[in-house]
């Protein structure tokens, strides 16, 4: 029993765990360097570093997965402005300002493509991390992210032929297994653990220690993610001209992402998850839709790993800058 007055202990892995909570930005900056750094001087290891991407990946969204009620992520799939707002951003807003920056691509049809095809399909990953880190409705985003698979699934073959790109031959084997690795097997794993510790103290202390892992996990994904992608880069270097036009991207999605969220009535959370759905694309996946493509796919795959690169380090920034642009309401 405690006397009255005097603060409960806390176990030691919440306490660890609430530190690397309020150091993460600066964690996830040291990742990336660390990632950039490893690339770099072992770029022979980039292969192998990418068989792990998924697994790591796997577990991050498992964890966060777990944050999330099952009654919670059900009362989502009722939110039908929020999936309309994701919707309307990211297959027509998107493809529009997409239309806008393709006139700005050098003519090379493989770099054209590897940019088009990853800047066309919305995030389904570790866009929910992000976003939840925000402070935004991360419940809704995961709901949404079935219908955003499908959805681009069917789009990106008509948007690509549209924006005079190649179209991506029907190969629908990556999506499906995305679906399947990264959010069915995650999701499932995350709803057997609520279920168990709703009934068994063993199940709670789990799910309570495998929720202390986020941050070691998202350090773990963006290590990986920038190591195994850096060393593909130094085959062609002249990818870099694509650049400014992720930065640009990524600089005005935010206002128009903002802008369908209140044309929409959304309140801060939805409108936070919003802005990241618009901004955050699904390199991960398209990956090997580039590395299909018939001409030039170690072109396009470079194209759409520098992407991934450019956007890792925005979200970094995203995390801190987005809950400004969009306050709590008081």
């Amino acid at each position: 029993m405690h006397h009255a007055g005097r603060p409960v202990p806390q176990p030691r892995g919440v306490r660890v765990a609430g530190a690397l909570e309020r150091r993460q930005v600066p964690l996830y900056v040291g990742a990336i360097v660390a990632g950039v750094v490893l690339g770099l001087c072992v770029p022979g290891a980039g292969p192998g570093l990418s068989t792990a991407v998924d697994p790591v990946l796997g577990a991050l969204l498992f964890v966060t997965f777990l944050q999330v009620p099952a009654r919670e992520l059900a009362g989502a799939w009722r939110a039908g402005r929020f999936l309309g707002a994701v919707l309307l951003v990211n297959f027509v807003v998107v493809p529009a300002v997409v239309a806008v920056l393709a006139a700005f691509l050098p003519t090379d049809d493989a770099l054209r493509a590897g940019v088009l095809l990853v800047l066309l399909a919305p995030c389904v990953d570790y866009v929910v991390v992000f976003s939840r880190l925000a402070g935004a409705a991360a419940d809704r985003l995961l709901a949404a992210t079935p219908l955003l698979l499908v959805a681009q699934m069917a789009l990106l073959p008509v948007y690509l032929r549209m924006l005079g790109g190649p179209g991506v031959g029907g190969d629908l084997g990556p999506f499906v297994e995305a679906f399947l690795v990264l959010i069915v097997v995650p999701l499932a794993s995350a709803w057997a653990v609520q279920a168990w510790a709703a009934r068994h103290r063993a199940g709670a202390v789990f799910a309570a220690g495998a929720g202390t892992l986020m941050v070691p996990l998202m350090v773990a994904t963006l290590l990986l993610v920038v190591a195994s992608q850096v060393p593909a880069l130094g085959g062609d270097p002249a990818v870099l001209v694509v650049v400014p036009v992720y930065v640009v991207f990524l600089l005005i999605m935010p206002f128009l992402g903002l802008g369908v969220a209140r044309l929409l009535r959304l309140g801060p959370g939805e409108a936070r998850a919003v802005v990241f759905s618009g901004a955050t694309r699904n390199s991960l996946v398209v990956l090997p839709l580039a590395l299909a493509l018939p001409a030039g796919a170690g072109v396009a795959a470079a194209a759409v790993v520098t992407q991934t690169l450019v956007e890792v380090l925005a979200m970094v920034g995203y995390v801190r800058l987005v809950p400004r642009l969009v306050p709590a309401r008081a």
